[in-house]
């Protein structure tokens, strides 16, 4: 079982990196591996469906020129593969006087990153966008859009497949030894040789660095976000996206209000630590999973700076009313029997051993193997661009 690159992960990173490689460099035998009956099943399948900006992202970072990139690229890509999405616009909003300076260096990051037409909005001007939110100042976010990342995945995969790309299902990398030319390549089905491995496992990226790399700097952390959804007759508060000001000391955005592109309003999510990395209900627990961020010094150290945001998350995953209460800081009018629960996604976010969340995408690079080690929101929206990148790194060996 003899290949030029293995790609190790059928999410959409994945994917978007074997479809890349392929379009490079045709001639290549180019497999991708998927220990799930499916392709996108985790992060890329529980994603909530938005195109983002890159208005948040700092200037410079891998993070802010792959969402710029890539948002091109996945527009050009679902324009002509006909999967449906839309630049509907979404609209952040401060509703206390302390979060005005964040929102100006919001508006400031995306004039930055390129953004045009970025709007300031006081209390009135709010209601133009959305008029059932409150909020004392906003900024319009033209940009911003709604897709179903599943179907571009499966695009991708039917793209790199129509250009004799392999994807094999239902099979798990348990081994990797590493030669002087080569790379072998142990599963629970089979073995293979190949000359270049590229680890987008996502969820597992760590454990598969780890096989080849003793020393690796960083541990992922599982956090789920929960959903609750509007009902039906309550979808009328909102048009389309509106989100609050994010807390600027943690990497993640805070409830919102989100359209879908197949209908219907989600409301969330939260962030808790997760007691299982595929751990989508609240009772889901691994002892690995557990122990591998209990034992890890920067795990820690978060645990030990966020405790008192950690246990709000906590708090309202456990309590409808504490959900419903953040909500209503953007939209007073939703009430608690207005929402039914949703579904639930986990997110892979690196941590180092000095208790860094690790912000910026990290692709770490070694001989016959790159590494994909942290690649949350925007990944989906910048997937073509990441995948461009992680292909020019592999390629260069060839």
């Amino acid at each position: 079982m003899q290949y030029d690159i293995i790609v190790i992960g059928g999410g959409i990173v994945g994917l978007a990196s074997a479809l890349k490689m392929k379009v490079y460099r045709p001639e290549l035998k180019i497999l991708v591996l998927e220990k799930e009956k499916q392709i996108a099943k985790h992060q890329t399948g529980n994603n909530s469906g938005v195109i983002h900006s890159g208005i948040y992202y700092k200037p410079g970072s891998l993070k802010a020129k792959n969402c710029i990139e890539g948002y091109k690229e996945l527009i050009s890509f679902c324009e002509r593969e006909n999967i449906p999405f839309e630049l509907c616009g979404k609209i952040i909003v401060a509703t206390k006087k302390e979060e005005l300076p964040a929102l100006e260096q919001i508006k400031q990051r995306g004039i930055q990153n390129g953004l045009q037409n970025l709007k300031n909005l006081n209390s009135e001007e709010i209601k133009n966008f959305e008029p059932h939110c409150s909020g004392i100042a906003g900024i319009h976010v033209p940009q911003t859009g709604i897709v179903d990342y599943k179907l571009v995945a499966e695009k991708y995969a039917d793209n790199f497949k129509s250009l004799e790309g392999n994807i094999h299902l239902s099979e798990k990398v348990i081994d990797i030894k590493r030669y002087k030319d080569r790379v072998e390549l142990i599963t629970d089905k089979t073995t293979y040789n190949t000359k270049m491995v590229v680890n987008c496992a996502g969820l597992f990226s760590d454990r598969i660095a780890a096989l080849t790399q003793k020393q690796l700097p960083l541990r992922i952390v599982p956090f789920r976000g929960e959903y609750y959804e509007l009902k039906k007759e309550k979808e009328y508060l909102i048009k389309n996206l509106i989100y609050p000001v994010p807390n600027p000391d943690f990497p993640f955005l805070g409830v919102h209000f989100t359209r879908r592109i197949s209908g219907g309003i989600e409301a969330g999510p939260n962030a808790v630590w997760a007691f299982k990395r595929e751990g989508y209900k609240k009772y889901d627990f691994n002892f690995k999973d557990v122990y591998d961020a209990i034992t890890w010094p920067g795990f820690r150290k978060v645990a030990k700076k966020y405790w008192r945001v950690g246990f709000d998350e906590i708090y309202r995953s456990w309590s409808k009313d504490a959900f419903t209460r953040a909500l209503q800081e953007l939209v007073p009018e939703v009430q608690k029997d207005d929402l039914v629960t949703g579904g639930a996604g986990v997110r892979a976010q690196a941590c180092d051993k000095n208790g860094g969340l690790i912000d910026d995408f990290l692709i770490l690079e070694e001989k016959n193997i790159i590494n994909v080690c942290n690649a949350p929101s925007p990944a989906a929206t910048s997937s073509y661009a990441i995948g461009k990148y992680v292909a020019q790194l592999a390629l260069k060996h060839f």
